[in-house]
């Protein structure tokens, strides 16, 4: 199992290089099903991968001039306040038993697993649909509030449960705030970099980090989005969204039957 936990880290470093998101979203089932951490404990670990990923994959298209620092601010600040304040205020309140029906307890871990599939099946579906491509008729300056309100509620589902939310972040910079696609995807990966940095850093003293597995991770997963990176110059990443929608759906479902049923 651990081979393919470290063979699916290089996948999820790949997928952050190539298409900007989507990557994180699969970090977590990875921590929790192939490594066997604890579900809490894995929306820690996530954070610190997904950040320092996220900040490799960001180096060349800040080299390129593909990062827009600006809009990272505006759909940033909203992230950074309500990701700490999840971490620190909303998680913590979250009981270890938190209803039962009948024989079947629903715990603080399957909580957890239960949003992020959620949370995967809304990133499928995201992937998965075409893009339309009329323009809106409203202008940028207006929709800074609603983009930085979308901020808001990608820090609360990233303090949650530990996706970067790129899924989330890049239509919002490519719609709203009118972002060419490229420089949407090095916007993205800093603002998932520093939200998933400061996710992890608000709540460290909270639990106990085993640091040489999670660097062993981390380093694979850098390397991965290194090769994404590399392989966005030759492959169009759209083309390839529609695809991995469709495995994270498949992921989502996965995981609802198991904590729910199996």
């Amino acid at each position: 199992m651990e081979i393919i936990g470290y063979t699916a880290a290089v996948l999820i470093g790949i997928s952050l290089g190539l298409i900007g998101g989507g990557g994180s979203i699969l970090t977590v089932p990875v921590l929790v099903y192939l490594f066997g951490i604890d579900a809490f404990l894995a929306t820690e670990y996530s954070l610190f991968i997904v950040g320092m990923s996220s900040i490799a994959g960001s180096v060349s298209y800040f080299k390129k001039g593909l990062v827009n620092f600006k809009m990272a601010l505006v759909f940033g600040i909203p992230s950074v306040i309500s990701i700490f304040l999840t971490r620190q205020y909303i998680l913590p309140l979250i009981p270890e038993e938190i209803l039962q029906i009948h024989n079947f307890t629903i715990t603080r871990n399957i909580f957890l697993l239960l949003v992020f599939a959620g949370l995967m099946i809304l990133a499928s579906y995201k992937m998965i649909k075409r893009n339309s491509s009329k323009e809106s008729l409203e202008s940028t300056k207006n929709n800074a509030f609603l983009a930085a309100g979308q901020g808001s509620i990608v820090g609360v589902l990233t303090g949650l449960v530990g996706a970067g939310g790129g899924f989330m972040i890049i239509p919002a910079l490519v719609n709203l705030l009118k972002v060419p696609m490229k420089i949407a995807i090095g916007t993205s990966l800093v603002i998932i970099a520093v939200n998933s940095l400061i996710g992890f850093l608000s709540s460290v003293n909270h639990v106990k980090i085993e640091w040489k597995f999670l660097i062993s991770i981390t380093a694979i997963a850098i390397t991965g989005i290194i090769i994404g990176s590399q392989l966005s110059k030759r492959i169009d990443g759209k083309k390839l969204k529609p695809a991995f929608g469709w495995f994270i759906l498949i992921m989502g479902i996965y995981i609802i039957t198991k904590e729910i049923f199996l």
